[in-house]
């Protein structure tokens, strides 16, 4: 027996067996707290066999895209509501895996510093997607700013506004432009992972916030094919973790709460 043939035949076999444990997971995120989080588990998932790579992206539609069409596994960015709305719009079956935190939405201004000093035809910045749109318009009417049609309508457009006392002028515009157009509006109604990119501290700058029992939970999002595969089961458990609950709480002091 050639043992130097053998021992070099182990190590290969070794070797590939290793390689084949570790499985590859890609994950589109945004980059404040998604990403960060993903980043805080990803030595964790290596040691469990898991390879996390982590993509940024900075708008809401093309991570759907990316995993709808297999170039990513996995999603970490937005809520159901959200997701719902791009199901239907786009004909997907985006499946949710599991929630992990809530991003309190808050409203913002470098102009007033509280919502009842706004003035006569102020312009207040929206998100243009329905979903955050109406989520910011629902905000402002739990505020007593405004008063919708319908009143609990999650969808909700400026055109749904029955009472607006103080005639606002709404500018409904793509979500991530928000912190950057703060200066030049009244008022800006800004998703946090936005807002905390911008410097913004949504705790302490927000006129208004959320409270924690908001029903706009973060959620893994992946496809019907893989939702139950080990590896994504894996990186659910890691991101519903007790390390990751302290994560969030030490890192983000309030912006951001875990939602398990």
């Amino acid at each position: 027996m050639n043992f130097k043939k053998t021992l070099i035949g182990l190590t290969a076999f070794a070797a590939f067996s290793g390689a084949q444990a570790e499985e590859t997971l890609s994950v589109a995120a945004t980059a404040v707290p998604h990403a960060e989080i993903l980043e805080f588990i990803q030595p964790k998932l290596k040691e469990n066999g898991v390879d996390l790579q982590v993509k940024v992206f900075t708008d809401y539609v093309q991570p759907n895209i990316q995993v709808d069409q297999k170039r990513m596994d996995a999603n970490f960015f937005q809520h159901q509501p959200y997701l719902d709305e791009f199901n239907d719009g786009r004909g997907t079956d985006l499946v949710t895996v599991t929630g992990v935190h809530i991003e309190p939405f808050g409203a913002y201004s470098q102009k007033i510093d509280s919502l009842d000093a706004l003035e006569e035809g102020a312009t207040v910045a929206i998100p243009n997607d329905p979903t955050n749109g109406g989520r910011a318009l629902l905000l402002l009417q739990d505020a007593g700013v405004i008063k919708l049609k319908d009143e609990s309508k999650i969808t909700a457009t400026p055109r749904d506004i029955a009472e607006n006392p103080k005639n606002l002028d709404f500018k409904e515009l793509e979500a991530a432009t928000l912190p950057r157009i703060l200066n030049q509006v009244d008022l800006a109604l800004i998703n946090t992972n936005y807002a905390l990119e911008a410097g913004l501290n949504p705790s302490k700058d927000a006129l208004v916030i959320e409270g924690a029992n908001s029903p706009y939970v973060n959620i893994l999002v992946a496809r019907p094919d893989n939702k139950d595969s080990e590896a994504m089961q894996k990186l659910a458990e890691a991101l519903t973790s007790e390390d990751v609950r302290e994560f969030i709480n030490e890192k983000y002091e309030g912006a951001v709460v875990p939602a398990f």
